[in-house]
């Protein structure tokens, strides 16, 4: 195909680089913008010019720096455990201070499934499973990834990163009050309750308007941005939307109380979620205590 100036098919055309500055780019916008992605290739093979050529490359590089730069996994504290999220109580101290609590239960589970090593897969992590189901509730791949350490079916499956994995072997079953002791600090992370659509009083604390019969404004979120500068609105801004349903890790929480015979933990504080919640706890992360500083 020649290097003419249009191509069969919508009113469109691609301006050769000969032209202004502001053709050539608008140009190039409805080109991306008109072309599916299973035909961008060819166009751009079949059409000539030093821009179009120089295109590839760019957006190969722009992926190659962004998958260089992306977020790393950050290493835990110590090995966790998961839970069940039973409610919240008073707990009454020996010297009569109350403290709200939330009640977590350990149902079967806690078992080690797979021992991740920097020679097989890159990196140290231990991979728990947690809470017994029925097989039929497990996919064929799931089941032949228990089976073969000869594990109990699990619904969760969750991986701990740490910085070594000494100590570890599939098939080993973790005790809560073996890790953990009565005032210990543990970070908990969880699936928050979903409240659905909801306007910016209730989700961001925005104030409401005057409720006097002038007023149109009640619970509006009012201005949301400048006019014709920058004539758009910027990215973040606290506007309805959906709340909650999100994850949640609340640091440094306090574990109050350990009943073995109960198999329950009671932890000061609020916690993710609504009973029958699954949460992650782990040990808190202290800068240059249990973690290192870098």
């Amino acid at each position: 195909m020649a290097a003419s100036t249009a191509i069969a098919g919508p009113r469109w055309s691609l301006t050769p680089p000969a032209a202004s500055k502001r053709c050539h780019i608008s140009a190039k916008t409805q080109f991306f913008s008109l072309c599916s992605s299973s035909t961008k290739a060819l166009h751009l093979s079949s059409l000539t010019g030093s821009w179009l050529h120089s295109l590839p490359l760019l957006h190969a590089r722009r992926h190659r720096c962004g998958a260089a730069t992306g977020a790393k996994m950050s290493l835990e504290a110590g090995i966790g455990v998961m839970g069940t999220k039973l409610g919240m109580m008073s707990y009454f101290e020996p010297e009569g201070t109350v403290v709200p609590v939330t009640v977590v239960g350990f149902r079967e589970g806690n078992i080690v499934t797979q021992v991740k090593t920097a020679a097989t897969d890159g990196y140290e992590a231990v991979q728990l499973g947690y809470r017994r189901v029925r097989d039929r509730k497990l996919t064929k791949p799931e089941l032949g990834h228990l089976n073969k350490v000869g594990t109990i079916p699990m619904r969760h499956l969750k991986e701990f990163r740490l910085q070594s994995v000494e100590g570890f072997e599939p098939g080993q079953r973790l005790v809560f009050e073996e890790i953990f002791k009565e005032g210990d600090l543990v970070d908990v992370s969880g699936v928050t309750i979903g409240k659905g659509f909801q306007g910016g009083i209730k989700r961001h604390n925005f104030r409401r308007g005057p409720m006097s019969h002038g007023s149109k404004s009640h619970r509006a979120l009012g201005s949301i941005g400048a006019g014709t500068t920058p004539g758009r609105v910027y990215k973040g801004k606290k506007m309805p939307g959906r709340m909650g349903g999100t994850k949640m890790k609340i640091r440094k929480l306090k574990i109050v109380k350990i009943d073995n015979d109960l198999r329950v933990v009671m932890i000061k504080g609020a916690l993710p979620g609504k009973p029958g919640n699954l949460l992650r706890i782990t040990p808190a992360k202290i800068v240059g205590k249990n973690i290192p500083k870098n």
